[in-house]
Parts: structure tokens; sequence; C-alpha cells
């Protein structure tokens, strides 16, 4: 989990439940596509990594608003999104690093982060654009936009295509300090 000075969030990959349904039947009903990468580099939300050149990998539709939902009780009503993302066709050992670390396979110059409420509502959001001088990093963008007690969650996603990359969750319990 990563600390800020108010609040505590961890970064999170799709979970080996999720991943196992979407190897059978994505969030749009679909069949999973499966797809030979030739170049590399397509990001992979079950280990938070990129793939490598001629790495399989499955092109499957995605709603982490109803996921969430389902698991918490939400409700996001208009904010669930359907939307693309590749995986593993098989298990993979899952991210790299720990739910405190960002991985750097997803960093990227430009993510939009979206902070939502406890029912699903989106709150805000915030451009990351590292192109820009003195532009915040993704992790001062989180901390900024969990310093709102009211975030439950942060989507990172690609500015280019849109393209949810991951989630980031305030955890549970009484907040830590630095």
């Amino acid at each position: 989990m990563t600390t800020t000075a108010e609040t505590t969030y961890e970064i999170r990959a799709l979970s080996p439940a999720t991943l196992a349904e979407l190897r059978v039947r994505d969030d749009a009903g679909a069949a999973p596509r499966e797809r030979v990468d030739t170049e590399g580099g397509s990001p992979l939300r079950c280990c938070l990594q990129r793939s490598r050149p001629g790495e399989r990998m499955l092109l499957v539709s995605y709603a982490p608003l109803r996921r969430w939902a389902r698991e918490t009780g939400a409700d996001p009503g208009a904010y669930d999104e359907v939307g693309p993302v590749f995986i593993h066709p098989e298990e993979c050992a899952g991210p790299t690093t720990g739910p405190d670390t960002f991985p750097e396979a997803l960093r990227g110059d430009r993510r939009v982060l979206r902070a939502y409420s406890t029912e699903g509502h989106i709150l805000g959001g915030l451009l990351i654009d590292r192109t820009r001088e003195n532009a915040p990093t993704i992790e001062e963008g989180l901390a900024q936009l969990y310093a709102d007690p009211r975030v439950a969650a942060v989507h990172v996603r690609a500015v280019e295509f849109g393209c949810f990359h991951l989630e980031t969750r305030r955890a549970a319990g009484p907040r830590a300090a630095h």
C-alpha cells in the first residue's frame, strides 16, 4: 500500500477471479479474442507489465466500475463503462511489484486519473502530463485526489485511447502517516 501524509491506498491489477471469468466471457458478453503482439509493448492488466514481441494475449471488454459495484454494492449508473484491455491467455504470476509501488511499465507520459465515491459516482479527474514542465507525478496526482475523503477509488487511464490501466483503492482502516 502507498501511504501519503493523509491517505493509504493500494494499486490493483485485475483479480485472479475476474481474469478467470474474462478468459471465458468478457464484460460485453463476447468470447475473448486472441492476439499475438508482434511488436510488443501492449499493457497487460493481469500483471501490470507490457507484452513482449511475439507474445500471445487476449483482448477482452472489461467494466471496472461494474466489477467494483458487484463487490461493494456501489451503483455506478451512467459511469459504468466497458472498454478493451489485454490480459494473458493463461494464469500468470501477477504483478511483480507490491500494492504500494506504481508499476513502471504502465506509467507513461500522459495519464488521466478518475476519482470515484463509494457509491460509484465520478468525483473528478486529473490529467498527468509529464511532457509539461513541473507536471505532477502519478503518485502526486493520486495523493491530491485521495486528499478528498469522499474518494474511494481512482482509475488510471491512457489519454490517447481512454483505456483503463489499473485501479487504486483507498485502504480500509485508520489512516497511516508518513
